[in-house]
């Protein structure tokens, strides 16, 4: 089949180089525009595009993929299906009619839970066993089409969304070839999605990965694991911005946010337990283990986190 992947962050990379090694014709890529990136605020293109441009491939950048351009450049390119894996606009009706096989999205929950942008962060953070991927049939309405396959991948004590994410992506892509091969062959199933059990996973706000240290330690670390790498979670001591990495929950009792340092560790109280910290990062700072920024910044008896 003739395809057009639609894809912009690093998830979707392992899916277009599966889709590149199979049996079909990637004839070209759609992902969104370049965007500012790091310290320098530099014009970058996505992991996508630049892997595309490696390949060799076309790379369609629409601002929005609605305009009479982009319409008429997908048509003239005759894809059969066009996979989509985190590409990250909605795609219009006059855009889903133009392949015969439509828009495949491989979206890394089991849907209908954790309908959304951010599926594998809330799965985390909800503290789910369970999670997986899917590939549907990309419709109108936020990620509600039919389910032609999945796959379930456990969810670690100590996994981080990045982990998950990275897992789901190598298997998910396996996944969206088999399905893509069985609409070739004929032999697809297509299956409605239950009405029960809808859950949504909007992308975390910088806000919302903010520790609350009310909270009990288990949900503290939940947290921190969702919300690693992206956006990273945080609190404030000494009136800056302070960045954490995975925490650790142990039983010891600590007033909320109450900063703890002992010879070999640091532990901060919450509402239920208290969490030992790993890394860290101070306002202005490289990440660092959380003792060496102990010995060097001595926090005094009694001070919190806030």
């Amino acid at each position: 089949m003739r395809l057009v992947v639609a894809g912009t962050p690093d998830v979707a990379v392992a899916s277009l180089d599966a889709l590149l090694a199979s049996r079909h014709e990637v004839v070209a890529v759609l992902t969104r525009p370049d965007a500012a990136a790091g310290r320098g605020r530099r014009s970058t293109a996505s992991p996508v595009a630049q892997r595309a441009r490696e390949a060799g491939l076309p790379v369609l950048q629409p601002a929005r993929p609605r305009g009479e351009d982009f319409l008429a450049a997908l048509r003239a390119l005759e894809p059969d299906a066009c996979p989509v894996v985190a590409y990250g606009a909605l795609v219009p009706r006059e855009a889903l009619a133009v392949p015969r096989f439509g828009w495949l999205n491989l979206h890394f929950s089991l849907l209908p839970a954790w309908r959304g942008a951010a599926p594998v962060q809330r799965a985390v953070m909800n503290g789910d066993d369970v999670t997986g991927a899917c590939v549907f049939e990309l419709e109108e309405g936020l990620d509600t089409g039919p389910v032609y396959a999945r796959l379930t991948e456990p969810v670690g004590p100590a996994d981080t969304a990045g982990d998950l994410l990275g897992r789901l992506a190598a298997s998910g892509a396996d996944l969206l070839v088999s399905v893509l091969d069985a609409l070739e062959d004929g032999t697809a199933v297509k299956t409605a999605q239950p009405a029960e059990g809808v859950s949504l996973a909007p992308k975390i706000t910088v806000e919302e990965a903010r520790v609350d240290w009310t909270a009990t330690a288990r949900e503290v670390d939940r947290r921190v694991r969702g919300c690693t790498p992206d956006p990273g979670a945080w609190t404030t001591f000494r009136g800056e911005r302070f960045k954490l990495a995975p925490v650790t929950p142990v039983e010891e009792d600590l007033p909320a946010g109450r900063i703890v340092v002992g010879r070999k560790r640091v532990l901060v109280g919450t509402g239920a337990g208290s969490v030992e910290l790993g890394r860290v990062q101070p306002a202005g700072k490289k990440l660092m283990g959380a003792t060496d920024w102990a010995r060097g910044t001595r926090p005094e008896p009694g001070e919190e986190f806030s």
